[in-house]
């Protein structure tokens, strides 16, 4: 395939994902905020899950499987149901959280997010972040970011570089780092820090909004891929705590601890 043609296809694969991310959203309003709607109920694990996470997945799977018939899907609740499709080969595969912060849905703040990615030889070269309740999408490929909110033309993002006054540091609602992040953060001035849920952290950061986004907490490749993609084609890196780019595919889709970083 020559370079123009696969162009092309990057750019309609970039414009039916938003279309699909924003329909998708769409699913997830019908059950948000309506109570006992929401048929909330406890995984294995114990983190809860609602009936939008599984009708989003579902229409996710489903426009997925008819945009591109031939690349593997990899979503958290198929995932942990345990249908998996070989990956063996290292394909190109999509990584999809439906509903990426589902505690954040039910308590009703607006910051939870529709996640699709799409991964080649370990890494996100495409990912859109769509948050229907607060009517804004990111997305990123090939080393350019964008952010709109609904209705409204893209416009392009970046990283910022690291403020002399101070960095702002972004850190999950739900999940503290303890005394492990605050030991890691001694080693940076820190000016300001924020929260946010869900993949919103990662967008905070691509959007030059912070500087530094570490999470010492469990994670699994589906809440991170699209974010990461958003943020590494801003100017931004996410990295383990070896300094070693975090990779997807692997054993278990479970991530080690990360920083996300913005321009240094």
């Amino acid at each position: 395939m020559d370079k123009a043609a696969h162009s092309m296809d990057r750019q309609q694969m970039i414009d039916e994902l938003r279309v699909l991310a924003e329909a998708a959203g769409k699913v997830t309003l019908r059950y948000y905020g309506k109570g006992d709607e929401m048929g909330l109920r406890e995984k294995e694990d114990s983190s809860p899950v609602t009936k939008a996470d599984e009708a989003c997945e579902v229409f996710i799977l489903e426009a997925l499987a008819k945009m591109t018939p031939d690349l593997p899907v990899i979503s958290e609740e198929a995932a942990e149901a345990g249908k998996l499709p070989d990956l063996q080969n290292r394909q190109p595969f999509w990584l999809v959280d439906p509903l990426d912060g589902t505690k954040e849905f039910i308590s009703g703040n607006g910051e939870f997010t529709v996640n699709i990615a799409l991964i080649e030889k370990g890494t996100p070269v495409l990912g859109v972040v769509h948050a229907p309740a607060l009517g804004k999408s990111w997305i990123g490929a090939d080393n350019q970011a964008f952010f709109a909110r609904d209705g409204e033309s893209f416009t392009p993002i970046e990283a910022r570089q690291r403020p002399a006054e101070g960095l702002t540091v972004v850190a999950s609602r739900r999940h503290g780092g303890g005394d492990e992040l605050e030991t890691f953060l001694a080693g940076y001035q820190v000016a300001d820090r924020v929260s946010a849920g869900s993949s919103l952290k990662f967008c905070l950061v691509a959007q030059g909004e912070a500087d530094l986004y570490p999470r010492f907490g469990r994670t699994m490749e589906w809440d991170t891929a699209a974010g990461q993609a958003v943020l590494q084609a801003a100017g931004g890196r996410v990295e383990t705590r070896d300094g070693v780019p975090l990779a997807y595919g692997k054993p278990g889709f479970e991530n080690p601890y990360f920083i996300a970083f913005g321009r240094d």
